[in-house]
């Protein structure tokens, strides 16, 4: 790879490999994700290598960007086949490695054995012919295609797009399907400023958990006034049975880096920092490879392709500590010291990494952000639902008969996802729950099956995203036994800073112990429900505060009593349901009073309440029935506010 001095040289260097990809009349992607690595796909790759060789096809390992007129030694290339043989990442198919795709044919070769490897020459290499018994089977069927098996077929792969379809080592691989092209517009044709509205008005949250706006978190760095930024991604993925950041990180690199270069550009920072936990040995290879190839390149360094800005990038391992998934907590890692959570404020954009202002965003994160800057805020609003845009990857597992790794658009319901992508339960038992969230999450049980998955819905639920790991549960699983490995998985990675944590948790797992063991008593389960509720009794208003889980619609009739102020905000279609309840027009009493306030958000929803609307489009048409009920009903004064999707404030008489 030669060393790119300007725009030009990249827009010259992409369409060089672009031609040398596209002459490769065959390509053969071997998984190389850590679990077909484990299952040998790297013996499976030498051993193909050798057979190409031995039937005289010119066996193209690494993208060249010249332009050959010859084939392997010297041969004519129209007689010679070239065949391009790739270490890809993860195809997600995980339950079914090691695998093999094989282009342009889209045959996906599953459970792929040493010995398969001859066979697979000679009939699919040599003659376009498919090895049947190497294709996935269920219920009888065939399928021969990758794109045709359920697994996929209802998957939006975008972070995941190039994940078993490119040389996951290549940088002139990620150029030849165009890689860089974002970096460069951000570079050459807009400002910062640009840069962080369209992220704002793509709507992107954060992947890592909380969902916090990514644009907005840009904005607060972009405003700081400090000589020294920095972009840190997160890649201590610790939830138990999470790999969705590390497959990122091992398939597709150079997108997570591209993602953060953009953000470097956008607010003002010249260093990143890539935090990865030290359990993933190949991610941090992939990584290291990735960046000395961009900063041999001239991608990364000083004066970018002669625009006289510069982005270094650095890897940090962490020493296998949950705690240091913790925003501030793994900045004081990268600083040399023990990962313990600080207090907020100042948050990381004003106070983060040595002191300076920081952008933290998770590997999911700036994997999506390329693709935002190409196609557009609108594209991606038009994925997903209204609060969650775009898609989502989860890490799949438990009893579930189809392991591996999906991405969905948000609002996918968990029965989608559990029966037609994860194809059900093994033995055809009862679905009992999902775990979401790892430790902070919650359990799903079966009578929200039909529960879209997205920020707000699963929180709604009890649970939360968290990064991205779904545990399914049959019939037989024990829900007790399920807390406890939770409990003790939280006990064992407490960094012990805060006594509720420290202490209470250890608590609660010997009681769970207990329970488990047959020795629970009913003053046990009384025992767990007061250390739990001790967390919110410790703030300074923990006797006021009463955490209620689930339907508002259900809840708030049944505490028999009326609230002085009320906010709405949650699924726009219930609104008109909220009203009637709160003004007891549903044949209760009414759950407010003379000088009650109630805030309903969104009640502009993006401008469609004064558009026409769709017949499909139920949620608009629920904002617009509320809205008119308030106007007309002589019972209360309200007044509508057009801060950001706009505010109703309703007063009542």
């Amino acid at each position: 790879m030669y060393r790119l001095k300007s725009r030009i040289d990249l827009i010259s260097a992409r369409r060089a490999y672009s031609a040398a990809f596209s002459s490769q009349s065959l390509k053969i992607l071997v998984c190389a994700g850590t679990g077909c690595v484990a299952g040998g796909s790297l013996d499976i790759y030498a051993r193909l290598q050798e057979l190409i060789d031995e039937k005289g096809l010119y066996c193209q390992v690494e993208l060249d960007h010249e332009h050959h007129s010859h084939g392997h030694d010297g041969c004519d290339s129209s007689t010679v086949k070239t065949v391009g043989l790739k270490k890809s990442g993860c195809h997600g198919f995980c339950e079914m490695g090691p695998l093999v795709r094989i282009e342009p044919y889209g045959y996906l070769y599953t459970k792929v054995k040493l010995e398969d490897c001859e066979e697979i020459v000679e009939k699919t290499v040599m003659n376009g012919e498919i090895v049947e018994r190497l294709s996935y089977h269920k219920d009888g069927v065939s399928y021969p295609r990758q794109e045709d098996i359920p697994f996929y077929k209802k998957q939006t792969r975008l972070v995941l797009e190039h994940c078993g379809h490119i040389d996951a080592t290549s940088l002139p691989e990620y150029l030849a399907i165009g890689g860089y092209s974002a970096f460069e517009k951000v570079l050459f044709d807009m400002t910062p400023d640009s840069v962080i509205k369209l992220m704002e008005d793509s709507g992107l949250r954060g992947r890592g958990g909380g969902g916090y706006p990514t644009g907005k978190k840009w904005a607060q760095v972009a405003r700081q006034k400090a000589e020294q930024k920095y972009i840190v991604c997160n890649g201590d993925e610790g939830d138990p049975g999470a790999f969705m950041d590390r497959s990122v990180m091992e398939g597709d690199p150079h997108r997570m880096i591209e993602g953060m270069m953009i953000a470097g550009i956008a607010c003002g920072a010249t260093e990143g920092y890539i935090y990865v936990r030290a359990e993933y040995p190949l991610a941090v290879e992939r990584l290291k490879m990735a960046i000395e190839q961009d900063t041999s390149a001239g991608l990364l360094g000083d004066n970018i392709l002669g625009s006289g800005k510069r982005f270094h990038l650095h890897i940090n391992r962490g020493a296998g500590a949950f705690v240091c998934g913790e925003a501030t907590a793994l900045m004081i890692s990268i600083e040399g010291n023990r990962g313990e959570p600080r207090l907020k404020p100042p948050s990381s954009a004003v106070r983060g990494l040595f002191g300076k202002p920081t952008v933290l965003n998770n590997v999911e994160t700036f994997a999506n952000v390329p693709q935002i800057l190409l196609k557009g805020a609108d594209w991606f609003r038009g994925i997903g639902t209204e609060k969650s845009a775009g898609t989502k990857v989860f890490a799949l597992g438990g009893k579930i008969n189809n392991s591996g790794l999906v991405e969905i658009p948000m609002g996918t319901t968990l029965r989608e996802m559990v029966y037609d992508i994860g194809g059900g339960i093994p033995g055809g038992k009862a679905f009992k729950a999902a775990q979401t969230g790892g430790p902070s999450g919650g359990c799903i049980p079966a009578e929200h099956l039909d529960t879209p998955i997205d920020y707000e819905a699963l929180s709604k639920l009890g649970s939360m995203m968290g990064s991205g790991g779904m545990i399914v549960m049959d019939e037989n699983t024990c829900m007790v036994d399920i807390a406890k490995f939770f409990l003790e998985f939280t006990v064992d990675e407490s960094c012990g800073k805060c006594p509720p944590c420290r202490i209470g948790t250890r608590r609660m797992l010997d009681i769970l112990t207990r329970i488990t063991e047959g020795k629970g008593t009913m003053e046990d389960l009384d025992e767990l429900e007061e250390l739990a509720q001790s967390f919110f009794d410790r703030s300074p208003h923990g006797a006021k505060i009463r955490l209620h889980i689930g339907s508002a619609l259900d809840i708030a009739p049944a505490l028999g009593m009326e609230f002085d102020l009320v906010f709405i905000d949650g699924d726009k279609r219930e609104y008109p349901d909220y009203y009637r309840m709160l003004m007891g027009d549903g044949g209760t009493a009414p759950l407010v009073h003379s000088g009650s306030v109630l805030v309903a958000d969104n009640i502009l929803w993006s401008g469609k309440v004064v558009q026409p609307i769709a017949r499909s489009d139920r949620h608009t048409q629920a904002v617009v029935e509320f809205n008119r009920m308030v106007s007309e009903d002589p019972r209360v004064e309200n007044v509508i506010i057009p801060l950001r999707d706009g505010l109703n404030l309703i007063r009542v008489k």
